[in-house]
């Protein structure tokens, strides 16, 4: 087995819901935090329990990530999960993966707005006076999972047992198995530009047929198209995968939409392996093209732990 059946995650590993509210926190200074974190944890727990009896076969859920300084300021478990750490920026000849501050994210699904909107107003009654909120993004399912660009998003996902496998730590880390590192990022589409490339420009870009979603072959595909930069892969040629979340969100009539992209994965050093390939590029300077239509606005790293290890800080007292 890759973990302790003792140990639960949190509900990392379900699929895209229809609609989704993602939120980034930062503790205001000089204030005790932990009496509300304890409250939060409580919470986490209450609403994912509460919308099983409420919401049958909704999937709705609400995953909990937390910051590295975060972690210090609540006094969490020492040493830290092995790879959570401040994200820095990864900067390329022509583009950055900014890195954004935040001390918690709540990832809230569910199969109607109403679901994730009555969640939120719950966790903000906790957080609002002890932390702002950085970031509300609301996520929609935009036709057969597609993004604004048009394309299927998240095709090469791992799936069944494979998420888990990908998404969960498991023994290299024992303290914190059953948990996953969380990484987020606001992109920004530049729509005027991207639909003036005509369609095969666009495939080109991307690296898959508009329509049918298929790969296109690798003597056709660009070496900078997404899906050839974006694939990862060990030392000895082994695959390796995240599991994607992504969103689509917008303002049509404020020229302002977007990709949420947030990536649950074993271990960090996969996503950032993939983030050095998109920006910097292979070899350097021949980056993700994709990048010259979308922005990466916002950086952060969380990470989520076990709902084990969240119940031993609820608000009940037990530690």
């Amino acid at each position: 087995m890759k973990r302790p059946i003792t140990q639960e995650s949190q509900n990392i590993t379900d699929y895209p819901n229809n609609n989704t509210i993602f939120t980034v926190w930062k503790f205001k200074h000089n204030i005790e935090i932990k009496p509300a974190f304890e409250k939060l944890c409580a919470l986490v727990a209450n609403l994912n329990h509460s919308y099983i009896i409420r919401v049958p076969g909704g999937r709705v859920s609400c995953v909990l990530g937390i910051g590295h300084d975060a972690w210090l300021q609540l006094s969490l478990p020492t040493p830290l999960p092995k790879e959570l750490k401040n994200f820095e920026p990864v900067t390329g000849l022509k583009h950055t993966a900014v890195a954004t501050p935040g001390d918690l994210h709540f990832h809230l699904r569910g199969t109607d707005m109403s679901v994730c909107f009555d969640m939120l107003t719950a966790i903000t009654e906790i957080l609002d006076p002890v932390a702002d909120c950085l970031e509300e993004i609301h996520g929609f399912r935009y036709w057969d999972g597609r993004s604004i660009l048009g394309f299927v998003d998240g095709t090469e996902n791992p799936v069944g047992d494979q998420r888990e496998f990908f998404a969960t730590v498991g023994d290299e880390d024992p303290v914190y198995a059953g948990g996953s590192y969380l990484f987020v990022q606001k992109y920004l589409h530049d729509m005027r530009g991207w639909t003036k490339l005509p369609v095969e420009e666009q495939e080109k870009v991307i690296g898959r047929y508009k329509m049918s979603d298929i790969e296109m072959p690798d003597d056709l595909k660009p070496d900078n198209s997404h899906s050839a930069l974006a694939a990862i892969e060990d030392e000895d040629g082994n695959e390796l995968k995240i599991v994607r979340d992504n969103m689509p969100f917008g303002s049509p009539s404020k020229n302002e939409v977007g990709t949420y992209f947030i990536a649950y994965a074993s271990t960090f050093s996969t996503t950032h392996k993939m983030l050095e390939r998109m920006f910097i590029g292979v070899p350097t300077g021949n980056y993700d093209r994709i990048l010259d239509f979308s922005t990466a606005c916002t950086g952060s790293l969380f990470f989520a732990p076990s709902t084990n290890m969240l119940k031993q800080y609820t608000a009940d007292g037990v530690s």
